[in-house]
């Protein structure tokens, strides 16, 4: 998987750009369905990342990408079910995600946040 260009709000891989926040799960793309997060919104001032979300599981390593300033919540439920299950788990802003990923993303999965 190559990631070619990250900015504010858009993501490109393997040539395709995603202007939406994406999750790759053993190597298939998909996007991100925060609908469930939602009602989590006013707590965070933003809709946060949780375990109501269908998260990629199935790997070693989790990356999340919080977004290009670091602003996407991650909800300590994520924390504790990565333990857990004994998942790795790497909480970066997206352009240090793109990196942890681009290193060794051998049985890795990830949701990368594209904006704040």
């Amino acid at each position: 998987m190559r990631f070619d260009k990250f900015s504010f709000g858009s993501l490109q891989i393997d040539g395709s750009t995603y202007e939406h926040d994406v999750v790759i799960d053993r190597g298939e793309i998909r996007k991100r369905k925060k609908k469930p997060s939602k009602k989590f919104r006013d707590e965070f001032g933003h809709t946060p990342l949780s375990v109501e979300e269908k998260i990629p599981w199935k790997c070693q390593r989790l990356v999340v990408g919080t977004g290009a300033h670091g602003g996407l919540p991650v909800m300590e439920e994520i924390k504790q079910e990565a333990q857990r299950r004994k998942i790795e788990l790497l909480v970066l802003p997206t352009a240090e995600a793109i990196k942890a990923l681009q290193q060794g993303a051998k049985d890795t999965n990830a949701v990368l946040h594209v904006t704040c």
